[in-house]
């Protein structure tokens, strides 16, 4: 096995963040307020019934998310899924997790930097759009090259807001639905009573209906892995930072159940009779709850946290970028670089904002489909790695605690994450399988015809 130590720099990545520095970020980049841009096609595909579809999802997602802390307790590193798998399946098998990870972590701060343009062309219409592109992707960088504290720091009040913003209109909404109105005018005789069980289930319920709405919610919890990323500027990583994906993502899962328990009362029906287009329903979804003032004003301050979520999305990639550099796959002069003045992987953070421009000649549904597909990659194989490194390699399956720990508990977390894969877009499969294949040359080339096993850095004991 090939080993590459050190890195070119003496510098490294410090340890300053806690356990609510971790969730505020995980909580940025999964951006709660995306509740109000899913209602509609969730609630069209799941027959009515939103809050059940984020169950399940939550469900596969709690799954995934203690599989990322057995993980993490092995292996806490910034690579995140791609260290895991190097590290308990095989080196070449990591290096395709990282690459295909590349496509979630590297594009997902291009897609907030397209939502925000599309946000600010509609209120100015006569600006040219690569002037939002340049200078949001110039903020988003300068705020990473200062450290994942000061990103923490600076989204914290976003996320408040956020939550503050998600709090009262859900109150809002219970007043209305309390007065005895919904949005067909009454709750006379309505499909939905206020306190009733049936948004979450009734004889109409389907469970296919459930997983396809479940799929596409899935992706409103996308950012809670990339916390596994931080695991190298953790404070007592170990402890803090499986507690904080597994609360990231159980508190996002929350707010989006409860909020939309209600907004599934209001908006019983087809969502086409309430939504010009369902694909993207907050501006309708705020005008109709709070008025056209209420809508302008969260309209506004949207901008504000697709930023917040590009910011924490840029901090991931730059981190899995340094790992894969360290090990020496990629060029380690450039991609291993730390700074010594701000502990930060300096290079990277600039390559991916870099990337980030190109969001003027993106199309989104383009992105997305490409993110799904490395989002999903990564979430299998950091199932598979648990039952890889702790019941196959050090037979941890003596009691029925490893049993179910180390075998049960990720074969279900792989087996929900397959269940999305079926119902993975056309478009996600075809471009990321040729990603995949971009990545198998290069694989090709860097082993020498796979004469070798990719190389590694040998920071753990793999006994």
């Amino acid at each position: 096995m090939t080993n590459i130590s050190g890195t070119q720099s003496a510098a490294k990545l410090q340890k300053t963040l806690g356990l609510w520095h971790i969730i505020i970020i995980g909580l940025a980049y999964i951006q709660p307020m995306t509740l109000f841009d899913t209602f509609g096609l969730v609630s069209e595909e799941s027959n009515f019934h939103v809050p059940t579809s984020y169950i399940f999802a939550l469900i596969a997602i709690l799954l995934t998310s203690l599989s990322y802390g057995h993980m993490i307790r092995r292996y806490p590193s910034s690579g995140s899924a791609y260290t895991y798998a190097q590290k308990s399946i095989h080196p070449n098998v990591g290096f395709m997790v990282g690459w295909s990870s590349l496509l979630d972590y590297l594009l997902s701060p291009m897609v907030n930097i397209i939502l925000a343009v599309i946000y600010l062309e509609a209120l100015f219409p006569d600006m040219n759009h690569w002037v939002w592109v340049i200078g949001l992707t110039a903020f988003m960088t300068a705020i990473n090259l200062r450290g994942a504290k000061f990103v923490a720091n600076f989204n914290s009040m976003i996320v408040f807001v956020q939550l503050g913003v998600i709090a009262y209109f859900t109150w809002m909404v219970y007043q209305l639905l309390e007065g005895g109105v919904n949005a067909d005018g009454t709750l006379v005789d309505a499909k939905y009573q206020l306190w009733s069980l049936e948004p979450f289930w009734n004889e109409f319920t389907s469970v296919a209906a459930l997983i396809t709405g479940a799929t596409l919610l899935c992706f409103s919890f996308t950012g809670f892995d990339s916390l596994s990323s931080l695991a190298e500027e953790t404070k007592d990583t170990e402890k803090t930072l499986p507690k904080a994906i597994f609360l990231t993502a159980l508190i996002a899962g929350i707010i989006f159940i409860i909020s939309t328990y209600f907004m599934q009362i209001f908006f019983p029906n087809d969502p086409k009779t309430y939504f010009e287009d369902i694909a993207a329903t907050q501006p309708d979804i705020l005008q109709a709850v709070g008025g056209v003032a209420f809508k302008t004003v969260v309209l506004y301050f949207a901008i504000v946290t697709v930023m917040a979520s590009g910011i924490s999305a840029h901090a991931g990639v730059s981190r899995l970028m340094y790992v894969m550099g360290r090990d020496g796959v990629i060029n380690k002069k450039i991609f291993g670089h730390i700074s010594p003045k701000n502990y930060t992987p300096s290079y990277n953070i600039l390559i991916a904002g870099a990337v980030a421009l190109t969001a003027g000649f993106m199309d989104l549904d383009f992105v997305v489909s490409l993110i799904s597909f490395g989002a999903l990659t990564a979430f299998s194989f950091v199932n598979l790695s648990v039952i890889s490194r702790y019941a196959l390699r050090d037979g941890r399956t003596k009691s029925a605690k490893e049993i179910m720990n180390f075998v049960v508990v990720p074969l279900l977390g792989f087996i929900s994450v397959f269940a999305l894969w079926l119902e993975v877009d056309e478009a996600s499969l075809k471009y990321g399988l040729i990603w995949a294949f971009g990545g198998i040359l290069y694989l090709g080339y860097k082993t020498k015809g796979f004469k070798h096993p990719a190389p590694q850095h040998n920071e753990f004991d793999d006994k």
